[in-house]
């Protein structure tokens, strides 16, 4: 039976994305976008979602992360190779400008 007229999503579907780790309607509409047009089929969602267990609240439960390691880290800052160092008497001088910025 379909849920989401707006985009033609299943039961089964919602279904399938829940036993994958989707645990509210947003994760569900993250995977499927039901739930992002009129809005209609939220409260279905929420109930075919229930209150059952989500893998994510109980590894969180158990003190456990609930994403995989690196997945909610942020990248490391790009060094950059075009900002020229700065010496002691430039510095006195005022801020360096790059080469290509001068030109």
């Amino acid at each position: 039976m379909y849920v989401c007229s707006c985009f033609g999503v299943t039961e089964e579907q919602v279904r399938e994305h829940a036993a994958a780790g989707a645990c509210t309607p947003r994760q569900i509409a993250s995977a499927s976008k039901a739930g992002t047009d009129c809005g209609s089929c939220v409260r279905r969602i929420q109930g075919i979602l229930g209150r059952g267990q989500c893998p994510r609240r109980a590894a969180m439960e158990r003190g456990e992360p609930a994403l995989a390691a690196g997945a909610g880290e942020a990248p490391e800052p790009e060094s950059r190779p075009w900002e020229p160092a700065v010496s002691e008497p430039a510095a006195a001088a005022g801020p360096a400008v790059p080469a290509r910025a001068a030109a």
